[in-house]
């Protein structure tokens, strides 16, 4: 399943982790095991934040996933099913005429 990632990062945690290096590794770390279609990084409400769309194949995976994010950097994150817009035609497709 296409899934999307949203982490809002603490700012004082990932300011030590920028100096120590350890929040490149983990984003490395991340990307390398994910190997996402999309990643984009910037602000949102005031903090650093990514945002990565991926293929989770079983949800098993969000722990060790996520863990380092959770443990490292005190983020809020979010995982939420999406899809592109031909799988969107092909699910109202799917839905036939309702009225």
């Amino acid at each position: 399943m296409r899934v999307m990632l949203r982490a809002h990062m603490d700012t004082a945690a990932t300011n030590e982790g920028i100096k120590t290096g350890a929040l490149p590794l983990a984003i490395t770390t991340l990307m390398e095991r994910v190997k996402p279609e999309a990643a984009y990084f910037g602000l949102h409400e005031g903090v650093r934040s990514c945002w990565m769309v991926f293929d989770l194949q079983d949800s098993a995976q969000v722990p060790p996933l996520m863990e380092d994010l959770f443990l490292q950097f005190n983020a809020e994150v979010e995982v939420a099913p999406v899809m592109n817009a031909e799988e969107l035609a092909r699910g109202l497709a799917a839905m036939g005429n309702r009225s």
